[in-house]
């Protein structure tokens, strides 16, 4: 005969039902504990974080958690799983395999959950909320992890140098640091990238494609940096200020370039006849002379020029643009060094 004991009292297995209905003083979740004991169920505890299981299999999978172990990979790329359910969904990536359609916009999914999740970006619908700050999100997992930076805590520990992480996600990328794992290829030219966004981008050098565009003036660029910086130029913003001077900077390089007047710094040496420079593109124009080559061609008279700023100089002859303009008499010159030599007049003038 099947008997189990609560509170001192054998009671048969088939009788359950009836004791449940006479007990009194006893939760029931304590009188089901008491009974999975008694039947020979154990609890499965986490020794990390205490937290328990009802199966030895669930406590394994949650292990992984703090491990960081991915058993299941796909045999179509190099991509690892914790769960075998996991690598079931994801092979669908390689079947394209999407049986599930958005009602709205009609986007196809290769799991039903992905359907639910997808249908609040069109809703505007955020079931989950923050018990600290009372922030909403959409997805269950967006609170999860947000609550870490309430907590503090780094669930995820890299096991060769033992930093921790917030996000599996994170720990993954990073342990690429140590293992050169580059598993992004580009399809045009083969190239090795270590985390997906870097391939996005660049795949735009092969497409030429610029989704981000200047709001001021129109200008397209391929980076959302790039834009960021070039915003600047109407902005007028400067962050990088010289600690030396007052003269405050857009770009970062612009104040590494600028500290070069203080320094005295002239890195860039000409192998030629040994002038140095301060900026790697002054050494290149000055090559120019030595080599003789004249990449700057006029497109009314065809004359060439080993420098940029000698045809802007060399287009005023057809333009009869005059930009300097003496502050004493008003005269106006077609290039600066005309007008430096006009001004000695009127010093001697003076004299």
């Amino acid at each position: 005969m099947e008997l189990c004991y609560v509170e001192g009292l054998p009671i048969h297995i088939k009788n359950i039902a009836s004791y449940l209905r006479i007990i009194t003083g006893l939760q029931l979740n304590i009188f089901i504990k008491i009974m999975e004991v008694q039947m020979g169920e154990e609890f499965y505890q986490c020794s990390i974080c205490q937290k328990d299981f009802a199966t030895k299999s669930s406590l394994v999978q949650h292990t992984r958690i703090h491990t960081g172990e991915k058993p299941y990979q796909c045999s179509q790329c190099p991509k690892e799983f914790s769960q075998r359910a996991s690598l079931v969904r994801h092979m669908q990536v390689h079947t394209g395999e999407k049986p599930f359609k958005c009602s709205v916009c009609l986007k196809n999914f290769s799991e039903k959950a992905s359907v639910v999740q997808h249908m609040r970006l069109h809703t505007g619908e955020k079931p989950y909320k923050c018990s600290v700050c009372l922030k909403n999100f959409a997805y269950r997992s967006s609170v999860s992890q947000h609550m870490r930076v309430h907590t503090g805590e780094k669930p995820f520990k890299c096991l060769v140098c033992l930093k921790d992480f917030t996000q599996n996600k994170h720990l993954v990328q990073h342990m690429r640091t140590h293992t050169g794992e580059r598993p992004y290829k580009c399809s045009d030219c083969l190239k090795d990238f270590t985390y997906k966004t870097a391939l996005v981008q660049h795949i735009r050098i092969h497409t030429g494609e610029k989704p981000y565009q200047c709001s001021e003036c129109q200008k397209d660029f391929s980076h959302k940096s790039d834009l960021v910086k070039h915003m600047r130029s109407h902005t007028k913003e400067k962050l990088y200020h010289c600690s030396l001077c007052p003269k405050g900077f857009s770009y970062k390089n612009s104040l590494t370039q600028h500290m070069k007047v203080h320094t005295g710094e002239r890195p860039y040496s000409c192998l030629v006849c040994l002038k140095d420079f301060s900026r790697k593109h002054h050494l290149v124009k000055h090559m120019n002379l030595h080599l003789g080559e004249k990449p700057y061609s006029c497109s009314v008279c065809l004359k060439s020029f080993p420098q940029k700023q000698n045809i802007i100089q060399h287009m005023r002859v057809h333009t009869g643009e005059k930009p300097n303009q003496c502050a004493v008499c008003l005269k106006e010159f077609k290039q600066n060094s005309y007008l430096v030599k006009h001004l000695k007049l009127h010093k001697r003038k003076k004299l």
